[in-house]
């Protein structure tokens, strides 16, 4: 089956290939033979009901040299497109929710987007995991420093993250005698003005931060643990993490199993879920990675495996 397939991502040039999931999927929707027509959010507009996007021809290949081609520039309508793929990086802000409304609208007129732009406006990747309460350690959402300093005293170890990061960018590990939590406080919540989330402390990070992909609600068999590097709390990547794959624990398919058909329902079709321990910690649902690294260590090719469930979702 021969698809005309749309990616909205960040710009082509600036990704690093060994470890980019969207290039990942690219390789496996050209191996089918499949139409990409590449885009940036910039590129999408609305004409009267319809909508558009300048696109470019895409052509990928696994060389880190010279990884793509474009060609081809024009404008197409975007329900015509048989599958959109809106991989766009966080910050989830004004514009990125502009951009799921249109991407709503081609929905409508006809084109299959992952992930359900409305699903992806509704699953902060943080406050996500207040739906399966039975998966989750003690937490706080708040924009009280009060709160947050009661919370901290009870708890004593915890970590303070912003709701719309990535990357493990600003996450905070206190206690109740450090000497910089009055500023911390102050600087997170914006003196009481922004909303963040207080999770307890799992002791397990040193074991790793897991990774775990889900494909239509079912789960990769393998992990991928990020390991902080020495003397960081945090083991995402992008923060200096090792990443070592491993095969999910019993507690872990436990936790899939649990979020699983929601996702399905939602049609939030390729997820990343973070857990530490026997903790589930986010949700990832924007653009999460990790498939790379996988497909390396265990020779998978989780690309194809989304693109083959694409197929059967459209069926």
């Amino acid at each position: 089956m021969t698809l005309q397939l749309g990616i909205i991502m960040d710009p082509i040039e600036s990704i690093k290939i060994h470890k980019d999931s969207s290039f990942a999927m690219l390789l496996a929707a050209q191996k089918k033979g499949w139409r990409i027509h590449y885009m940036q959010p910039c590129d999408l507009y609305l004409n009267n009901s319809r909508v558009y996007g300048h696109r470019q021809l895409l052509k990928v290949q696994d060389d880190k040299h010279h990884w793509f081609d474009l060609q081809d520039p024009g404008e197409i309508e975007l329900g015509s497109l048989d599958v959109i793929l809106m991989r766009k990086d966080p910050p989830l802000d004004l514009e990125y929710i502009y951009t799921t409304y249109l991407l709503e609208l081609a929905e409508q007129q006809g084109a299959l987007v992952i992930n359900k732009p409305s699903s992806l406006r509704d699953a902060n990747e943080k406050l996500f995991i207040t739906r399966f309460p039975q998966c989750c350690t003690d937490m706080l959402v708040t924009r009280s420093r009060q709160r947050l300093r009661a919370f901290i005293q009870q708890q004593n170890d915890v970590i303070l993250k912003p709701l719309n990061g990535m990357g493990g960018t600003s996450i905070f590990r206190v206690t109740p005698d450090d000497p910089n939590l009055s500023v911390i406080l102050e600087t997170m919540t914006q003196h009481d003005s922004t909303t963040v989330m207080a999770q307890k402390y799992i002791p397990e990070i040193t074991h790793g931060d897991k990774r775990i992909l889900m494909i239509d609600g079912e789960a990769v068999p393998y992990a991928l643990a990020r390991l902080p590097a020495p003397g960081e709390t945090r083991g995402n990547l992008a923060a200096g993490g090792t990443g070592i794959g491993m095969p999910l624990t019993e507690r872990e398919k436990w936790i899939c199993r649990q979020v699983g058909p929601t996702l399905k329902k939602m049609g939030l079709v390729f997820v990343g879920l973070d857990v530490i321990g026997d903790y589930l910690t986010e949700i990832n649902v924007t653009s999460p990675t990790c498939i790379r690294e996988l497909d390396k260590q265990f020779n998978l090719d989780i690309g194809m495996q989304l693109m083959q469930s694409i197929e059967t979702i459209r069926q």
